[in-house]
């Protein structure tokens, strides 16, 4: 993943080179599109006119879907945006790249059922919260032969694969309080939300999708406090609203690299004063802290999650395997 000064100086052709890098092992439909708009001027300029951060490829991509735009290169798209770029730009500049991906419960609830038994649990970047609901999905952990079940089985099950030493056991967190932080919190029970959390999944990634569908349906009207606002001013306030009889959990995977470095650090400042533990899972060179603590690795891409500035794992960006360190 890269950072948020990638997305505001980079050219299109190259964020869009990028892209296609990235989604080429999972979903050819888009790695076609972003190489034809990586060496076509005509698309490029259009481009060009988003602000800032919404240049980032998935912002595009994402709005060409929620508006069931055309997703192959050529003349056919060409005309359409001619004729929809308003509503491609309306829908650009005022949505952001939420992806919300449940699947990460599956790195992410061994650490946390190791912190405590009741757990008060809180996200920053929480776009919906379905990470907010460990405690409400299955899980199927597979280790070679072995495998290992736990959660409800009449609900989403996630599947995981575990490699590496083993560091915690796998187990569900038990969660008494949940809340999260975001510029712009997502209503899982709204259906406009709902469509565009499911543009922003590649396409081809059929499993993704209807995983998303849903936890998004099981999410709906689950107590959880959102706060719209940005996390380091928001974050001590709504630590202190925690129950005191628990053990609060700070946590965000793939959120800090749409941070500038100045805010990083000042997030990182703001929650090591907290009385919370700290989980990060993120891009290996995004945490401060974590940064040069991260052993070298030659395997497939992939986050770093640590537990208070210590790294623990390897994981996939989407909950696919935990690589214990």
């Amino acid at each position: 993943m890269q950072g948020a000064r990638f997305f505001t100086d980079a050219s299109i052709a190259d964020l869009y080179e990028w892209f296609a890098e990235e989604t080429a092992p999972s979903s050819p439909i888009w790695e076609r599109l972003c190489r034809w708009i990586a060496r076509t001027p005509e698309i490029q300029r259009r481009l060009d006119t988003l602000p800032g951060r919404k240049r980032q490829p998935n912002v595009f991509l994402g709005a060409l879907r929620y508006l069931d735009g055309p997703l192959e290169p050529g003349a056919g798209l060409l005309g359409w945006l001619e004729d929809r770029w308003d509503d491609v730009y309306r829908v650009a500049t005022t949505r952001e790249t939420q992806t919300n991906e449940p699947g990460r419960c599956a790195v992410l609830s061994p650490v946390i059922a190791a912190l405590g038994e009741r757990i008060s649990l809180i996200e920053v970047g929480m776009s919906a919260g379905l990470c907010l609901l460990p405690d409400r999905y299955g899980y199927r952990w597979r280790s070679g032969d072995r495998v290992i079940e736990a959660g409800p089985t009449d609900v989403t099950v996630l599947d995981c694969e575990l490699r590496g030493p083993q560091r915690l056991p796998c187990a569900v967190p038990q969660i008494a309080w949940r809340a999260g932080i975001d510029l712009n919190p997502l209503d899982p029970a709204d259906s406009d939300d709902a469509r565009w959390l499911r543009s922003l999944v590649w396409p081809g990634q059929t499993h993704r999708e209807e995983r998303l569908a849903a936890t998004l349906r099981a999410a709906a009207g689950e107590p959880i406090v959102r706060v719209k606002g940005d996390a380091v001013a928001e974050l001590p306030g709504l630590v202190a609203r925690a129950p005191e009889d628990t053990t609060v959990v700070v946590m965000h995977t793939a959120v800090l690299g749409y941070f500038t470095r100045e805010h990083r650090l000042a997030f990182e400042r703001t929650v090591k004063q907290l009385p919370v533990r700290w989980i990060a899972n993120e891009d290996a060179r995004v945490v401060p802290s974590v940064r040069e603590k991260v052993p070298e690795w030659d395997g497939p891409p992939s986050f770093v999650m640590s537990l208070d500035g210590e790294p623990l794992a390897r994981t996939g960006p989407h909950g696919q395997y935990l690589h214990w360190l």
